[in-house]
């Protein structure tokens, strides 16, 4: 612990107490969102620029005027308070002024994967009982193939929203656009009605292990969260510009940049789609200082060719998740980054972290009551005493997280009731009482001076974590040794099963930086065993030419799982370690079956 650390440290506790005071507890009854917050922007910088996107720039005054009108709107149509509304959109301003619209009126938005059609399109807009859908035109042909959908029946009107103009407003919908055109633009009195305690949002789970879920999010936690942001981590306000290239019905791109940008009036760059490519340019371009990332754009930005002047950006400070710690340094180096603030949560959760004080390659601290306890990876559940209550784990060691349930951490759930009790933990502690299952594997880290609050840092995923050889296996520290290798762009962990072997033995699925040289087996089998203990090294390699990934940049595990190192199900090269080696080879059908039948030696 040096002078340095100390006094970086001390140096961020006026932001501490900053936030702090921002996050009050306020009653359920309050008056306050998100769209009165736009109102209060609008007020104090009306000619400020709010967004910029594709070559358009837009006011704080245009951007409340264009929801305002939008409001006027959906008071014609019918909707009013605790009414929900579906909206299918990619990013872009209509998308910004639409949510603000409904807010306005109390009206929940049901934020939809961009990505979805068919039956999980279909499934996400009737759980949340939409009475309307409002979709851009690029999303015509999605909306069209299940509007006739039984269950979809309770859609009295479908809300076309243009784009570029090549396809008309179609003869079964609504050119909002149109109607709100000749609109009111004052700011509607319902917004100083709309409060804390209300429904603002449902944002939905990606859905990779069945459905998605739809998560309730209240004006209370949208405000806690924007407060995070501005206060605690980007520290942002009226002169600063943050880049914006996540998808909008994601928590982590409308939660910390746009719920900062509402609350503090700095501008936000928004784009459709991330672009590795097109990234530094853009920051330069545009001034924007701040960047709210998810782990996985970091990888791929520096795999982008380097540049000696990639350090001279404005971007000083980042907010995001999932930025692990074989990265965070040489990214932080690279690009010149002087304030990363990781932090961890989730759309439904009510606990969250935040790395305030700046510190390296950790999620931060919380007020919020949890605990870690111990959990079997191998039986995949918590481990409970003697007396039935769960167990604490001792410093540094991994435990499953768990947020304490009370009136001022509430879990807002899900729009099922069975999903939201699936996510509660009783009698933890004591018999009666109530936590939140994150899910998730944590630990304690040591780092520095921090004023006497615990540092947190995510290990893994429950079921991403496996066990192997009598050992747990995390999937993350394995990808973060494999995606150290000069070859490896990015790869993705998981585990498979071998017949008549205990546990579950690695795989990692890979994408080689240059897709048109061959892996050098050699060389990574050199790295893989001088790297890794045995127990951690992948049995298996499958090479892809591209990782498949979540709309949110989340790499998908469970086909990968399923399709296993069955060669009759993969089409990509795959290679084994065989036991007792310390090099992969092809894995031939030979072998395969050796494997199957379960006398390969595993």
């Amino acid at each position: 612990m040096g002078i340095a650390d100390i006094t970086s440290t001390l140096a961020n506790a006026p932001t501490v107490a900053k936030m702090a005071a921002g996050l009050k507890p306020r009653p359920a009854d309050t008056a306050d969102c998100f769209a009165a917050r736009v109102e209060a922007t609008t007020e104090k910088f009306p000619d400020y620029t709010a967004v910029i996107f594709e070559g358009k720039t837009v006011t704080w005054r245009e951007l409340n005027a264009m929801a305002n009108r939008y409001a006027a709107s959906f008071r014609g149509l019918g909707l009013v308070r605790g009414d929900t509304v579906s909206l299918i959109m990619e990013n872009r301003i209509e998308y910004l002024a639409l949510i603000i619209a409904l807010n306005k009126l109390g009206v929940t938005a049901a934020l939809i994967n961009t990505n979805l059609t068919g039956r999980p399109l279909t499934h996400c807009i009737s759980i949340t009982q939409s009475k309307a859908c409002i979709f851009g035109e690029e999303r015509i042909q999605a909306v069209h193939d299940v509007m006739h959908e039984a269950d979809l029946k309770g859609i009295k009107e479908y809300l076309y929203v243009p784009d570029s103009g090549v396809e008309a407003c179609p003869v079964w919908a609504r050119d909002l656009n149109e109607e709100a055109a000749d609109e009111d633009s004052d700011n509607p009195p319902e917004t100083g009605e709309t409060t804390l305690g209300e429904t603002a949002l449902y944002i939905f789970t990606s859905g990779t292990t069945g459905l998605p879920k739809a998560a309730v999010l209240s004006n209370r936690r949208y405000l806690i969260s924007a407060t995070m942001s501005f206060s605690g981590g980007l520290l942002c306000d009226e002169y600063d510009c943050i880049y914006l290239c996540l998808p909008l019905y994601h928590g982590t791109g409308l939660f910390l940049g746009v719920g900062a940008s509402f609350c503090t009036g700095a501008s936000m760059f928004i784009r459709r789609k991330f672009s590795a490519s097109s990234f530094l340019d853009e920051v330069r371009e545009h001034g924007a200082t701040c960047f709210i990332y998810i782990g996985e754009l970091c990888r791929y930005l520096l795999n982008t060719p380097e540049q000696e002047d990639d350090y001279k950006n404005p971007m000083g400070s980042m907010m995001g998740n999932g930025l692990r710690p074989d990265v965070w340094h040489e990214f932080k180096d690279r690009f010149g980054v002087q304030r990363i603030a990781e932090f961890y949560g989730s759309s439904e959760g009510n606990l969250g972290f935040i790395n305030v004080f700046n510190k390296d390659c950790t999620v931060g601290t919380t007020s919020i009551p949890h605990a870690l306890v111990k959990y079997d990876v191998d039986a995949d559940e918590v481990v409970r005493g003697a007396d039935g209550f769960c167990i604490k784990v001792n410093k540094g060691e991994p435990g499953l997280v768990l947020g304490k349930i009370t009136a001022a951490t509430a879990f807002e759930g899900y729009t099922s009731a069975e999903a939201t009790e699936s996510k509660i933990m009783r009698d933890v502690f004591k018999k009666g009482d109530a936590w939140f299952n994150t899910g998730d594997l944590m630990k304690t880290v040591d780092v520095g001076f921090s004023m006497g609050l615990p540092h947190y840092q995510f290990v893994d995923r429950v079921g991403d974590t496996f066990r192997w050889k009598s050992e747990n296996v995390s999937t993350n520290e394995v990808g973060e040794i494999i995606n150290s290798h000069p070859q490896v762009a990015m790869c993705n962990v998981y585990g498979v099963e071998i017949p008549k072997a205990d546990g579950r033995a690695g795989m990692a699925a890979i994408v080689l930086r240059d897709n048109s040289v061959p892996l050098d087996l050699d060389a990574f089998s050199r790295h893989v065993t001088r790297e890794l203990p045995h127990f951690a090294r992948p049995v298996f390699l499958r090479i892809q030419s591209e990782m498949d990934t979540t709309g949110t940049f989340k790499m998908v595990k469970g086909d990968l799982r399923k399709q296993g190192y069955d060669l009759e199900q993969v089409s990509d090269p795959v290679y084994v370690m065989k036991p007792g080696s310390e090099r992969y080879e092809p894995l031939d059908a030979k072998f395969l079956a050796r494997i199957k039948a379960g006398d390969a030696g595993y």
